[in-house]
């Protein structure tokens, strides 16, 4: 079981990566000074007409395309969902209670891989090689 810490702890571990000042969310540097979100906490509609609201126990991760979000939900529709909102979007819900520390690691890992730069991935897959 995961929580909000671990993912913070896994994705400030990235090289490249920062927390947003003002809401639960993560970027990596892209290109230039451009970042990019690849994790970030699902604002949930709780009362129809009203603002969304941060749900604790959920993030939503990005993943390569529509495709693997899909190929996630339908092996595993208790860890993994998505709604109207991120229906062409390549990101996947994740319930933070249904999935483990180690599988996080490999979702945020390859959602920081989908949006860095290639040197910045080729550096890190090298260090990692090396231990």
């Amino acid at each position: 079981m995961a929580d909000q810490s671990d993912v913070r702890r896994i994705v400030l571990s990235l090289p490249e990566t920062r927390e947003a000042g003002d809401h639960f969310g993560f970027t990596v540097l892209s290109r230039g000074s451009k970042h990019k979100g690849l994790a970030w906490a699902w604002n949930e509609r709780v009362e129809p007409g009203e603002p969304r609201v941060p749900n604790q126990g959920v993030v939503a991760i990005r993943v390569a395309n529509v495709q693997e979000r899909d190929t996630l939900i339908k092996a595993d529709p208790a860890k993994f969902f998505t709604e109207p909102h991120y229906n062409n979007f390549p990101a996947v819900l994740v319930r933070l209670d249904e999935v483990g520390r180690g599988e996080l690691e490999e979702l945020l890992t390859d959602a920081w891989r989908y949006l860095a730069p290639r040197r910045l991935v080729k550096a890190f897959d090298e260090e990692q090689a090396a231990r």
